[in-house]
């Protein structure tokens, strides 16, 4: 009898992409309520929110489709994959949001970082002034640092989703 198994990567893309543009209109909400530059805590809790129901989406997928089995490995692959497709969108968008939208976008991350640190008190104003001036010179290495804070989080939620939902084949 053949087998017809299912690929992971092309969930890994299709629930990705979905998870890119879901995160990407999120972050034009924001953008439009001129809260892109928030650090407020809530939006990063939605984004994670978002990030986990549709990985979790994808491998339920892929396990209907896998005739309701799943590996630890599969979940992991699909966890890492959708977050990378995800990730590359969101950095592609980043990449338009600080050199198109709003090209003041790193001074305004910088002046929310520099106001947050006065008001702890914990650095001295050379430090507050010098971290302002690395977030300004150095925001390009925010790119790779959205990349690999998604396959992480991808392979995190991937290993608690295939924990929970692996089911082996039967060895007959």
């Amino acid at each position: 009898m053949e087998e017809n198994q299912p690929k992971t990567g092309k969930y890994s893309l299709n629930y990705g992409l979905i998870l890119g543009v879901i995160s990407v209109v999120f972050a034009i909400m924001l953008y439009s309520m001129d809260a892109h530059t928030s650090q407020d805590p809530s939006n990063t809790v939605i984004s994670v929110v978002i990030m986990v129901g549709v990985i979790i989406w994808g491998i339920i997928s892929y396990r209907k489709a896998n005739e309701g089995f799943l590996t630890l490995g599969e979940a992991l692959k699909l966890g890492a994959g959708i977050a990378v497709v995800a990730g590359i969108i969101g950095v592609l968008y980043t990449i338009l949001l600080a050199n198109v939208l709003d090209p003041e976008f790193a001074v305004k991350i910088a002046e929310n970082q520099k106001a947050a640190g006065e008001a702890a008190g914990v650095m001295s104003t050379e430090q507050l002034q010098q971290q302002y001036d690395g977030t300004v010179n150095y925001f390009w290495i925010s790119y790779p640092i959205i990349l690999i804070f998604n396959i992480i989080a991808g392979l995190v939620i991937g290993l608690i989703g295939g924990l929970i939902l692996k089911k082996a084949k039967p060895d007959y």
